[in-house]
């Protein structure tokens, strides 16, 4: 973090930000003491008490950004007489990103006398109550099995003071804005609000105007913006011959930690069993596995255990690994908001990182869509033996997803945790130009078959 002021340098570090000597501790034990651009620029501002709307990549040091001040902030209100009320609410698109943002309250919350836990679903919702029942400072939650919460009486949120909406673009894209909104019904009016998203799209636009009282504006990249830390690469190649192609990649050049991602839970299972077939060590991840299943995967994978992590978007949210080196879109996504959050995936903490991804003629259009958003001319490489069929013509891609049924992604409702909408299917698997093309300026369908508002979609597991 450099600023010019009087032709010299500034380099601020933590202790310049105003945060106590506990807090302090927690992030030296950590191994930092420079704050990055989005940290330097969030925590003061909230310390002086001001709503924020923040634009922020992954992998920028966003989760701090907000934990750091709110645990400051959390430290000079009055001690609660008798049950520790909800002083502040975190609310995240998956239950992945819950863990994570969760665990980053707790380390840095550790020489603190506060009380956190998280809420999703796809567990057992009996452990949550009792939890609640002790008094909790501070609930990170998926959106849904909060709202279960609230139904059963088991959780009070009138005496919120700190609400942090996180990646509220992935929020909107999962079809969450009805939740979000009976979640704010439920809030006080007097309360400091906190959004932070990758994108910013209209809808997110018209939310933070709801949300936000005269908020400040911090950016750290260009909205829509890829890491300038990631080298994108596309291969053009035959579909057929896509996991042929992977598999080489991975050899010849001995990549060791993979994050690969198709579109559909289907593909991710079938890639990742023909991958384990090709003797490489690989794992699925995906709405569909169980709560367990999951964090094992990802732990195999964060431990070296799982060479291939094989993903779909949603379940992807909240993988934190700074030294991850390649993600590899083995399937372009439909929606081009999408892949900047792929790759976002790797290039984090400072570090480098390579998109690659795998392209067929069918996916053309989406490229496009992907170059336009980024406003970055992707290279292509061409892999010798691998050179596309000419004769080959593009055909409509069939996304697949749950059409219509509530699932298990990201975390939200009942036991199966309700959190993921497959937005490929829930915006009926059409381009970015044909959405485009087929929108109103309110985000509605000109055509005379209109799909669902994006607020009242079915949300369906990822």
């Amino acid at each position: 973090m450099r600023r010019r002021f009087d032709h010299k340098e500034i380099i601020l570090k933590f202790t310049d930000l105003g945060l106590n000597e506990h807090i302090l501790r927690a992030i030296k034990d950590q191994g930092y003491d420079t704050p990055t651009p989005v940290q330097e620029k969030a925590i003061p501002l909230v310390l002086a008490g001001k709503d924020v709307l923040a634009g922020a990549q992954t992998g920028t040091g966003k989760t701090a950004g907000f934990t750091l001040p709110l645990l400051e902030l959390l430290t000079k209100l009055p001690k609660p007489k008798g049950k520790r009320p909800v002083r502040g609410l975190i609310l995240t698109p998956t239950r992945e990103l819950a863990s994570q943002v969760a665990e980053s309250v707790k380390e840095y919350g550790k020489y603190l006398p506060f009380k956190s836990m998280v809420i999703f679903g796809g567990v057992s919702i009996n452990p949550q109550i009792n939890s609640l029942k002790g008094g909790i400072d501070i609930i990170v939650a998926t959106p849904g099995r909060l709202l279960d919460l609230m139904n059963q009486r088991a959780v009070d949120l009138t005496q919120v003071e700190f609400f942090v909406l996180d990646e509220a673009d992935r929020m909107l894209d999962m079809g969450f804005i009805n939740d979000i909104k009976k979640i704010l019904k439920v809030l006080p009016q007097k309360r400091q609000n906190l959004l932070f998203s990758a994108t910013f799209s209209n809808e997110i636009k018209r939310l933070a105007s709801g949300l936000l009282n005269n908020p400040e504006h911090i950016e750290v990249a260009r909205t829509n913006e890829a890491s300038a830390q990631v080298e994108q690469v596309v291969y053009p190649v035959d579909k057929g011959r896509k996991r042929e192609m992977l598999t080489q990649l991975i050899r010849e050049n001995n990549w060791q930690q993979v994050l690969v991602f198709t579109r559909t839970k289907h593909g991710a299972n079938r890639l990742s069993e023909q991958l384990d077939k090709d003797g490489i060590s690989s794992a699925a991840i995906h709405g569909n596995k169980s709560q367990n299943a999951r964090t094992k995967a990802l732990a195999g994978f964060k431990a070296g255990k799982v060479r291939i992590l094989v993903a779909t978007d949603i379940a992807a949210r909240g993988i934190d690994i700074d030294q991850l080196g390649h993600v590899v879109n083995y399937e372009l996504p439909n929606i081009s908001e999408d892949y900047v959050h792929r790759i976002g995936r790797t290039g984090r903490a400072g570090n480098t990182g390579l998109a690659i991804s795998l392209v067929c003629v069918d996916e053309h259009e989406y490229l496009r869509g992907i170059e336009s958003l980024t406003k970055n001319k992707i290279t292509q490489v061409q892999l010798k033996g691998f050179t596309p069929d000419p004769s080959i013509k593009a055909e409509p891609i069939q996304n697949g997803g749950g059409r219509g049924k509530r699932g298990g992604g990201g975390g939200g409702r009942g036991g199966n945790g309700g959190g993921g909408g497959n937005r490929n299917n829930s915006r009926g698997g059409r381009s970015n130009e044909q959405r485009k093309r087929g929108e109103n300026s309110n985000g509605h369908s000109t055509r005379t078959s209109k799909p669902k508002p994006r607020g009242q979609r079915s949300r369906h597991s990822d």
